[in-house]
């Protein structure tokens, strides 16, 4: 009912193409651990590849609106920076980080590759 963006249409397509696979565990308690979260459903946090000593993490805005969103991450990160398609950091790309993460503004169906630096 309502749009696609009420439906929740693309976490329902990735749910379908990327399904969740278990795997054993022991029976010993862990506790639950994300490697990032994005404040908006609107922008999809699409890849994160490791590099040495960093992180690329690649994001776009899925519904056609202008937001911020909040990049969060429970890693260690000490510097924050757009970066191009290639992966170089561009010109006055330096991205503050605050509490609340790594702001970020999208334009509609705009992509963002943010390189994070990791401290060593």
């Amino acid at each position: 009912a309502g749009s696609f963006q009420e439906a929740g249409v693309i976490q329902h397509a990735y749910n379908l193409n990327f399904p969740l696979h278990t795997v054993p565990a022991s029976s010993a308690q862990c506790p639950t651990w994300s490697a990032f979260s994005v404040s908006s459903p609107a922008v999809v946090l699409e890849t994160a590849e490791d590099r040495p000593e960093a992180v690329v993490v690649r994001l776009y805005e899925a519904h056609g609106s202008t937001v911020v969103a909040w990049l969060q991450t429970s890693l260690p990160v000490t510097e924050a920076m757009l970066c191009d398609l290639l992966e170089r950091p561009v010109a006055r790309g330096c991205l503050p980080l605050e509490q609340r993460g790594v702001r970020l503004s999208f334009t509609p169906f705009r992509v963002l590759s943010v390189l994070l630096v990791l401290r060593r």
